[in-house]
């Protein structure tokens, strides 16, 4: 998601600062300093609350939100009396400095297609009109909306594929895109039934790979519904392919999905779950991959998005009639700020 899958950025900018511990002001002696002012490459983050100001160093093997990926000093181009940037200038900071960061520390193996997205974590403006120039390149897991979802292990050794677990559903988003997970007993475009792991090598021709989803996916349909008719219901079975790009960079995870039938080229949402109620339980990551818990909520509202950082069409249905991936913004970094 580096060089061209930069293109647009959702920028939430982050407040990394705060003067209040968990319990309450902290007095005059002395400020909190969050703990995102001192994390360095290879480090994870995790927050809970939504102005981030519980921000901590964890284990990246733990639930995360954010794996600094490099950090940056922009003091030169921006010294103590430059304005504090709007929302396109962080976009080209961002791109300028995280971009090549990221890359490296992946080694020049990241998913453009995949489920993390290059994200800045940049100063407030308090932070900002003291003189401090320093931001941090990460990798988050994040949803259609941009809010970020929770991640475990590192990214260098994850399976970058763009998968949820068994038993998600995620929305209809706008301009018949694909959105956040939600429950299922909500509307939402598809309910994902299963992964299929696909084999390591040269790369599967999509029709290849098609032919060996609509197998595997049918036998997952069946165990995971209890072989409910679908057609009675208006839905149908369909699945994720890999690209060229992703499979290069060893993406060979897919998930089996149900939708409702299309009306043309428009998804439609539904209702509910498919699920067999007294099957076997589900069989999930451990730890889960992407799961329909709630995204943290953004302290600032919606999103940010730049002209150039509209939705993506890959949720639409294909020329086949097939419809898309479950496909989420990831390649938009997403930063946050504390209302001040």
């Amino acid at each position: 998601m580096v060089g061209a899958f930069l293109g647009a950025f959702m920028l939430l900018m982050l407040s990394a600062f705060t003067s209040v511990l968990a319990g309450g002001p902290l007095g005059s002696s002395r400020e909190k300093v969050n703990a995102a002012y001192q994390a360095v490459a290879g480090e994870c983050l995790n927050w809970e609350r939504k102005d981030l100001s519980d921000a901590q160093k964890v284990d990246c093997g733990a639930a995360h939100r954010f794996e600094v990926t490099g950090t940056a000093d922009i003091a030169g181009a921006y010294p103590k009396e430059a304005p504090f940037p709007n929302a396109e200038a962080w976009e080209k900071i961002s791109q300028e400095h995280c971009a090549q960061a990221t890359s490296s520390y992946m080694g020049g193996k990241l998913d453009p297609e995949g489920k993390y997205g290059v994200s800045t974590l940049n100063p407030d403006e308090h932070r900002w009109s003291t003189g401090y120039r320093q931001i941090r390149c990460g990798l988050q897991v994040t949803a259609p909306s941009g809010a970020a979802l929770p991640s475990f292990g590192s990214a260098k050794t994850q399976d970058q594929s763009n998968v949820y677990d068994p038993g998600v559903c995620v929305a209809l988003g706008e301009n018949n895109t694909v959105g956040d997970p939600v429950e299922c007993a909500q509307p939402h475009a598809f309910e994902i039934v299963g992964i299929v792991q696909h084999p390591e090598g040269e790369f599967m021709p999509i029709d290849k790979q098609d032919s060996e989803m609509s197998e595997k996916c049918a036998a997952i349909v069946a165990e995971y519904t209890g072989g409910a008719d679908l057609k009675a219901k208006g839905l149908l079975v369909t699945w994720d392919t890999r690209s060229e790009k992703s499979w290069a960079v060893g993406s060979r995870k897919a998930n089996c999905k149900i939708g409702a039938v299309p009306q043309g080229n428009n998804l439609v949402a539904w209702k509910d779950s498919v699920r067999n109620p007294n099957g076997a339980p589900l069989t999930t990551a451990n730890p889960p991959q992407t799961t329909s818990v709630r995204p943290q909520d953004e302290p600032t509202g919606a999103p940010l998005h730049s002209e150039s950082g509209k939705p993506s069409e890959s949720g639409k249905p294909s020329e086949s009639g097939k419809p898309d991936k479950p496909s989420s913004s990831s390649s938009a970094p997403t930063t946050t700020t504390e209302n001040r």
